[in-house]
């Protein structure tokens, strides 16, 4: 069984060894990241000589978890917390990166740093740089977006990315927070060698928590990865201890033991509440949240954060109910990327609900809502495995009338900017594109499983074995199994009875099961009684006991009770 699991994610010349049991030794040094050296001795004369030193980093997962790498670095190499500001853009308000708003901000400042060092961001922000490098600041890049096709920001002091064509760096896939990370390790090593520090100066190990959570939050592989997989080990060792307020805070709230916090936790519950903040407020309070001090603040961050995230699904909600027809409409006449405008949409929120409409009909998306600035619109863009979205836009922007004002991303998502006047001329092109590039690729919505398995292969040997193969992640996703079982139970669950718990039967063998969003208009999808055809993860149930739990990602009946597909 696991055989099989690997064999369905992994190509079969990768270094299993590398991939199943990785360790922090696999990960290549500073020194093989372009720039890096330089980066590293500029901010070294910046500590030893008491500049002020700006942190500018993105609102997102990645970006908050580099910028608490940073200055927990700056600070355990002694630099006064006087001369440490930070810079997080404001979503809305901002937008994406080293922007012209955050840019004003930052040189009307007071305090106005003297060197500023950007976290996953800033590999296309070449005017923006400009004017910081002109009013005198010292720009350096840490990033791993992908860079603009005639090379980096030339206004910048460096840029330390591994995607850039002329790095050579073994793995282009570590998220931002990897990468700021290296940097900082490299700069301990520095002020040691020019006897700033003293040897003894702790490393950064301590710190892949924050690598973990980012690396995980931001989708980049851990397939393939051996570097990513690795961190996200260690950084999941390392919350396990429940030495960082955050953490005991943030199990205790989610009702979940050490032992059960894993990579999916990360993704699907402490990420989606750090990134809530940021979709639709100011994401200072993540970072409150990420570096509190002692229980009672981390508490009070937590509880904003979960608010903000609830109310982040109500919105979330309302946006993909609405967006839902459009797409469907614009998928029956063809089109090869589905592009949505909700003009009362959040923007904030586009990302999430253009990830909807791909798993829904399984073809590259596009959600547009109203700008700050009326005469534009700002959209995110999410993609299916074949397509790249950052070499779709690419190409779209080679084209004056597209409108497309500014954009980034990676091949799996993207955002950007767009000329309202120009929609019409943007879908067009974008079209064009995808014909040109993809002509084979009229996608169709997906799931991949990973075969069935036998009724005595349902227990807790079999949970405990998937268990030894993660981090499961993009690219290593966790295992779905299918199979044909009766319905001997049901029972709504939940705040709002959306969810169905369920007692299933495989053969002689039973066992629990629950449905999470099983349930619309008060309908029960299926009815004891019903023979069913599900796809299902498995997972140990820890509450009073550990048993055996199916969760259902999708199942339709097998017998005809009237309810047809679930």
């Amino acid at each position: 069984m696991q055989a099989r699991i690997i064999a369905g994610r992994l190509p079969e010349q990768v270094d299993l060894d590398a991939v199943l049991q990785p360790s922090l030794s696999l990960i290549a040094p500073p020194d093989q990241l372009i720039d890096a050296d330089r980066a590293i001795a500029r901010l070294g004369q910046a500590i030893v000589h008491g500049e002020r030193i700006g942190i500018l980093t993105d609102y997102d997962a990645d970006g908050l978890t580099s910028h608490a790498v940073i200055k927990t670095a700056l600070l355990r190499y002694g630099v006064p917390e006087g001369l440490i500001s930070s810079w997080i853009g404001h979503r809305l308000e901002d937008g994406y990166g080293i922007s012209e708003t955050l840019v004003d901000r930052l040189l009307a400042s007071e305090s106005m740093p003297e060197i500023v060092i950007s976290a996953d961001c800033g590999s296309s922000d070449h005017a923006t740089i400009a004017r910081l490098a002109e009013a005198g600041i010292t720009v350096i890049v840490t990033d791993h977006h992908q860079v603009p096709a005639d090379g980096p920001p030339p206004a910048a002091y460096a840029v330390v990315n591994p995607n850039r064509v002329d790095c050579t760096y073994p793995d282009g896939a570590i998220a931002g927070v990897m990468v700021c990370w290296l940097v900082m390790s490299g700069l301990r090593s520095w002020l040691i060698q020019q006897s700033f520090l003293a040897e003894a100066t702790p490393k950064l190990g301590d710190l892949l928590d924050y690598v973990a959570l980012g690396t995980v939050a931001d989708c980049v592989s851990l397939g393939t990865s051996a570097i990513n997989r690795a961190v996200v080990q260690a950084g999941l060792r390392k919350m396990r201890l429940l030495d960082r307020p955050t953490w005991r805070v943030t199990l205790g709230q989610l009702g979940l033991n050490a032992e059960r916090l894993d990579a999916e936790t990360l993704a699907f519950q402490i990420a989606p509440r750090l990134n809530a903040r940021g979709r639709i407020a100011h994401s200072e309070r993540g970072l409150s949240y990420l570096m509190a001090h002692h229980e009672q603040e981390a508490l009070a961050a937590y509880l904003d954060l979960d608010a903000d995230n609830n109310t982040r699904r109500v919105i979330e909600a309302e946006m993909t109910a609405s967006a839902k027809p459009r797409a469907a409409r614009l998928r029956e006449q063809g089109a090869r990327t589905l592009i949505v405008v909700l003009e009362s949409g959040h923007a904030g929120v586009q990302g999430i609900v253009a990830s909807r409409l791909v798993e829904a009909f399984g073809r590259p998306v596009v959600v547009l809502t109203p700008a700050t600035d009326p005469n534009q619109f700002s959209g995110s863009m999410r993609s299916i495995p074949d397509v790249d979205a950052k070499a779709v836009l690419d190409r779209i922007a080679e084209h004056s009338d597209a409108g497309l004002i500014r954009y980034g991303g990676h091949p799996g998502a993207a955002g950007l900017t767009l000329d309202r006047g120009a929609i019409g001329a943007f879908a067009d092109h974008m079209q064009a594109a995808m014909l040109a590039d993809y002509p084979d690729i009229l996608g169709e919505p997906v799931k991949w499983v990973d075969g069935s398995l036998l009724p005595e292969q349902l227990t807790l040997v079999t949970v405990d074995a998937i268990a030894e193969l993660g981090p499961f992640g993009r690219g290593f996703e966790s295992p779905l199994f299918e199979g044909t079982f009766e319905v001997r139970s049901t029972r709504l669950v939940g705040k709002d009875n959306r969810h169905l718990a369920l007692q299933l039967r495989m053969d002689d063998v039973e066992c629990e099961a629950i449905w999470f969003g099983a349930v619309e208009a008060g309908q029960r999808p299926v009815q004891v009684g019903d023979w069913i055809q599900a796809g299902y993860r498995l997972q140990a149930n820890n509450f009073r006991g550990r048993r055996l739990s199916l969760v259902i990602q999708t199942a339709w009946s097998l017998t005809t009770n009237g309810m047809g597909m679930a």
